[in-house]
């Protein structure tokens, strides 16, 4: 299971690194939104996959940790924001581009 969503992060970085590299800018959002999916990924993965019991009934012992998962939701506020503004640019980018031509 960690080898496979360990390939899933690399496929996330690798497909998000070459669409940040082409010159179009709704390409280059949907890479930064790979790229940061990818990154929740992998964060959520240093904090171990676990908890087979749940925290407050049996045996305690093997809980992940929060501080990954708080962390991966405030990620993801922030990169809901940064592509709301990158979407919002994007838009009026072509709105001025069509007003010029």
């Amino acid at each position: 299971m960690n080898l496979l969503l360990a390939l899933l992060v690399g496929l996330l970085f690798g497909a998000g690194t070459w669409l940040l590299l082409c010159q179009r800018m709704l390409r280059q959002v949907v890479g930064l939104a790979l790229l940061s999916h990818g990154a929740n990924l992998f964060v959520l993965l240093s904090g171990g996959l676990g908890a087979r019991h749940a925290p407050l009934v049996g045996n305690p012992s093997p809980q992940s940790d929060p501080l990954p998962q708080a962390l991966i939701l405030t990620a993801i506020v922030i990169g809901f924001g940064v592509m709301a503004f990158l979407l919002a640019l994007g838009y009026r980018m072509h709105a001025l581009e069509e007003d010029q031509g």
